[in-house]
């Protein structure tokens, strides 16, 4: 039998207000997990600036510039292992040019960072892109949050 418990650590090292608090973290980490049954996990997410998101995105993906979310999986068996980095000032800047919540938007990218680390893709296949979306728009209902996807969010 496969832990079912949450290990989760919330690394603020970008300090502002208006970040999500832990336990909204929680409740993403815990509704993205569940899309595939309740799983344990050993999962950190860490709230960084830009310098530190472009250093990241850089080194590990090849591209040269700050990105909202990305994802680092260890491990899905026999729980999902890995971390997620959220740059803030690119989550914050893209809610304002998308007029979404702030509050919403981050839901969104730790939910989709979770996806992510469960083996999701978005970027391989249009299938997969249509999975991952739906998934995505079900567990933010689930957790009061409209449709990222749509126009009026």
């Amino acid at each position: 039998m496969t832990s079912r418990r949450l290990n989760l650590s919330v690394q603020y090292v970008c300090k502002k207000a208006g970040l999500p608090l832990r336990p909204l973290v929680r409740a993403c980490a815990r509704a993205a997990l569940n899309v595939n049954g309740v799983r344990g996990g050993q999962i950190t997410v860490r709230f960084v600036g830009s310098e530190e998101g472009q250093l990241l995105n850089r080194d590990f993906r090849g591209k040269d510039y700050a990105t909202n979310v990305l994802s680092f999986p260890y491990a899905t068996e026999p729980i999902v292992c890995g971390d997620i980095v959220i740059c803030t000032p690119v989550v914050e800047r893209e809610a304002g040019e998308q007029g979404k919540a702030t509050e919403a938007h981050y839901a969104h990218l730790i939910v989709h960072g979770i996806l992510h680390l469960q083996g999701y893709e978005h970027e391989t296949s249009k299938r997969e892109a249509r999975l991952m979306e739906q998934h995505e728009c079900a567990i933010l209902a689930a957790l009061g949050y409209s449709n990222p996807y749509s126009e009026n969010t």
